[in-house]
């Protein structure tokens, strides 16, 4: 069959950015088709996603997308390393999909190619830099960059690489495709839009993070040149029916709330706890009643802002550790989102390639039939999501979506 696009993203909103890197990519690697695997309501930044999966998807497929899938909870909103683990899972368990294209502020796929290579064989002298960059109460990103560095024996040409969240998230992509010896082709296109963490404007280029902030500032006059037009109508409609949810401290009180009730042990199981930091979450949670609070208690040099934040949902969400370790060792389902005529083509061709994966279409079939005790565990973390993330809508925060949300179809004959 044709080349197949692969692409793991947020698009938190879709914008201009990423119709550049979607129509770049398709051109590059002269690909017919594309599969999108986003992540759902809860971002890996640990925060609230701007509107809900459907709408996203909805997004995707107007851009140019013809099959979405979902990313599962337990992926994305965890670690850089196991958010792009497992869009990979299931992008490989399709064995149709090609190439899969990402962005970065380097597009030096070598470079990134041969730090992937390190942290995937982990040699002794990098481990033992590792271990003592840690000792010095680093963060572990921190830890790790400075590792890198010192073992590739060239700060000065690895150290804007690593400190570049895109680059690292790249790096993540193919540690995982090497780990998996997937025969899908890495393709990197160099970001040339705003920044990841930016907050301004570029011409008609913004971040998510800026478009985001606009959002909650209700500068929504700028907007327009920002987003393809379709992506900033089905924007509009979420605003105008009060389904969207600005960011984490929507569910500031839940989680306070939850983390007082939680005794210690159980904080102690919450994902990225360690060293005693459950003593330190316990105490912030006792003395304040807001987000900014909790962050500046809580807040050190060993601990960055995501990782508490990403604490913050999982015990919001009730996950554990031992629901990550069953997320590390499952081979996720693909659940659809959203499709097109070809994406249904594309499902079809991913049913005779992969007969033994799960493909879910309808969410109460799978949940009435399906044996995969793990694959059923991650669903299930997804519905409730979803019913959590609908709480902070300002009109009709219905639960149960997973069940009775329509996929998202476009037409296009219409088009």
């Amino acid at each position: 069959m044709s080349k197949v696009l692969g692409i793991i993203a947020e698009y938190n909103p879709f914008h201009n950015g990423h119709y550049y890197h979607l129509q770049k990519s398709k051109e590059e690697t002269n690909s017919k088709y594309s599969i999108a695997v986003i992540s759902g309501n809860f971002t890996q930044r640990g925060s609230t996603s701007l509107m809900d999966k459907w709408s996203k998807a909805k997004m995707a497929l107007a851009s140019g997308i013809d099959l979405v899938l979902e990313l599962p909870v337990l992926y994305a909103i965890s670690s850089a390393e196991n958010f792009a683990e497992g869009g990979v899972k299931i992008l490989d368990s399709l064995k149709i999909v090609d190439t899969l294209s990402f962005g970065a502020e380097t597009a030096h796929l070598e470079l990134l190619s041969k730090i992937a290579d390190v942290l995937v064989q982990e040699p002794k002298e990098y481990r033992s830099i590792l271990s003592h960059e840690l000792k010095k109460g680093l963060s572990f990103p921190k830890a790790r960059e400075n590792a890198l560095m010192m073992y590739l024996n060239d700060i000065r040409k690895y150290a804007g690489i690593l400190s570049s969240p895109n680059n690292i998230l790249a790096i993540e992509y193919l540690k995982a495709l090497k780990r998996r010896k997937s025969s899908i082709v890495p393709y990197c296109l160099e970001r040339f839009e705003a920044d990841y963490h930016s907050t301004g404007v570029n011409g008609n280029m913004a971040s998510s993070t800026a478009i985001r902030n606009i959002v909650k500032n209700n500068g929504f006059r700028i907007l327009p040149k920002l987003m393809p037009e379709s992506s900033y109508s089905i924007l509009m409609d979420q605003l105008k029916i009060g389904h969207i949810v600005p960011d984490l401290s929507t569910f500031e009180r839940e989680m306070i709330y939850l983390l007082r009730k939680m005794p210690l042990s159980e904080i102690a199981e919450l994902p990225d706890v360690s060293e005693g930091l459950e003593y330190a979450i316990k105490n912030a949670a006792n003395s304040c009643n807001s987000l900014t609070e909790f962050l500046t208690i809580i807040q050190s040099k060993r601990y960055a802002n995501t990782r508490l934040t990403r604490i913050l949902l999982y015990a919001l969400l009730g996950i554990d550790k031992k629901d990550m370790i069953i997320a590390k060792k499952t081979t996720p389902y693909a659940r659809v989102l959203g499709w097109n005529e070809q994406g249904k083509y594309l499902i079809s061709e991913i049913s005779k390639a992969n007969p033994k994966l799960e493909i879910i279409t309808s969410v109460k079939k799978y949940a009435d039939e399906s044996m995969n005790k793990n694959n059923r565990i991650l669903l299930e973390k997804d519905i409730d999501a979803t019913n959590i993330y609908t709480i902070g809508y300002e009109y009709d925060s219905w639960s149960n979506l997973d069940f009775t949300h329509k996929l998202e179809f476009l037409d296009n004959s219409l088009c």
